[in-house]
């Protein structure tokens, strides 16, 4: 156990990142759950990958612009077609999700296939590299954050009905899957929306971010401690406080009644 680990200088950036992540994703997880649609998470996120790992065996350099903009690209063109197959087959909807994001995950690997650090690649989009985010990640995460939040509180995106639900989930997904990686997308989308399912309202809202802030402060300094993957970890203690959670909400439910 490394009690030296715990540097603000390090798990700082990290934790301002999960927060950020958290500001959109647990909102927009409560809909998503609501929905049904509980997989469209990884799917858009795999699209989005998709469209990093094609920019890079482009010769794209690594981080630019031109990266960001190819995976915000494949991630809209992933939102368009969801909105067209829920107007069309909305029976069907769950199983196309599932079958547009196993077909982007294996076009990635086969695209990885000539690459010698596709492996490091691929593991990176799935556990992302959230101890290594910098400055000006944060910054851009920032950018897209904020008046997307704005959007999903005023109520915006739900205006303009289905496309705006899964244009504004394919950006807030676009920006962070690059820097937490497919699995904690889906854990933040996910896990506090499960774990608050018995809530309404703000309240909600407010103890879905209470838990994930929780789950990402715990498996940042679990991670540094033990010298863990960071992603990994914090899945794990975002699925322990929601539990813990669920719990609580429910007994204290129990008591009222």
């Amino acid at each position: 156990m490394n009690w030296s680990a715990l540097e603000w200088g390090i798990l700082g950036p990290a934790m301002i990142a999960g927060l950020l992540v958290l500001a959109t994703h647990v909102p927009l997880g409560t809909q998503v759950l609501d929905r049904g649609i509980v997989f469209i998470d990884l799917a858009i996120a795999q699209i989005a990958g998709l469209g990093v790992i094609a920019a890079d065996a482009l010769g794209v350099p690594e981080g630019g612009l031109e990266v960001q903009l190819a995976a915000l690209c494949a991630a809209q063109l992933g939102a368009l077609l969801l909105t067209w197959s829920e107007r069309r087959m909305p029976q069907q909807q769950e199983a196309l999700i599932g079958v547009m994001f196993i077909l982007a995950a294996c076009a990635g690997i086969l695209l990885l296939a000539s690459n010698p650090h596709g492996g490091e690649h691929l593991q990176n989009l799935l556990v992302g590299q959230i101890l290594w985010v910098s400055t000006r990640q944060l910054f851009w995460l920032a950018v897209v954050t904020v008046p997307l939040l704005v959007a999903l509180r005023l109520g915006w995106v739900l205006r303009l009905g289905r496309f705006g639900f899964y244009g504004a989930f394919a950006l807030a997904i676009t920006a962070s899957v690059q820097l937490v990686g497919v699995y904690l997308v889906f854990s933040s989308l996910i896990i506090p929306a499960l774990a608050t399912r018995a809530l309404r309202g703000p309240r909600r809202t407010f103890t879905g971010y209470a838990l994930g802030a929780a789950g990402y402060a715990f498996g940042l300094a679990l991670s540094a401690l033990f010298d863990l993957p960071s992603g990994a970890v914090i899945v794990w203690t975002l699925a322990v406080c929601a539990m813990l959670g669920a719990l609580v909400l429910r007994r204290s439910t129990h008591a009222r009644s």
